[in-house]
C-alpha cells in the first residue's frame, strides 16, 4: 500500500550546533518518518528551534514555562492533515544523550509522535490512549528499521 503524500516544509531556526541537527534531519528522512505515521495526505511544516523559541511557544500555547521536545499544532485532520511540528534542538539532543539514542533515532520518534498528535492521537487523555499511541509509535519505528523508542 502506498504511503500518503506529504507536502513538507522543513525549517531550521538559529539552533546551537546547527550542522549536527541538519545532518540528523535530511529532508528525505523527515518525509519518510512523517509519511509512515500518516493515515491521510498532509501538509506540514517541521521547524527546528532553539530553547528560547521552544520555551516561548510552550509558554504561549500550553502555559508551561519551559522548552519541551516537541509541540504539535494541528489545524485540520481530514481530508488533509494540516499541522506544524516544532522540535526543540537542545532538548532533543539532551534527551537523546540521556536515553543512549542517536540524535536521528530520537528525532524520528518525535516526528512520528508529532504526526500522530496532528491526527488526533493524545497520550495525555487516558492510559488506554497512551498505550494506543505508544504502540503505534513502536510499530512505525520498527517498520522504518529503527529501534523501539521506549
Amino acid at each position: 500500500m502506498a504511503l500518503p503524500t506529504l507536502d513538507l516544509t522543513l525549517q531550521f531556526g538559529d539552533v546551537p550546533n546547527a550542522p549536527r541537527h541538519r545532518a540528523a534531519l535530511p529532508r528525505a528522512f523527515v518525509n519518510r518518518c512523517i509519511r509512515s505515521a500518516l493515515a491521510h495526505d498532509a501538509e506540514m511544516t517541521v521547524r527546528i528551534v532553539d530553547a528560547e523559541e521552544g520555551q516561548a511557544l510552550n509558554s504561549s500555547y500550553r502555559k508551561k514555562n519551559y522548552a519541551t521536545n516537541v509541540l504539535t499544532f494541528d489545524y485540520a485532520q481530514a481530508p488533509i492533515v494540516m499541522a506544524d511540528i516544532v522540535l526543540c534542538a537542545p532538548v532533543v539532543a539532551a534527551e537523546a544523550k540521556e536515553q543512549g539514542k542517536s540524535l536521528q533515532e530520537h528525532y524520528a520518534h518525535l516526528l512520528i509522535h508529532g504526526a500522530l498528535h496532528a491526527q488526533g492521537y493524545d497520550h495525555e487523555t487516558s492510559e488506554k490512549d497512551a498505550i494506543e499511541m505508544e504502540t503505534l509509535e513502536m510499530f512505525i519505528m520498527a517498520d522504518l528499521g529503527l529501534p523501539c523508542p521506549y
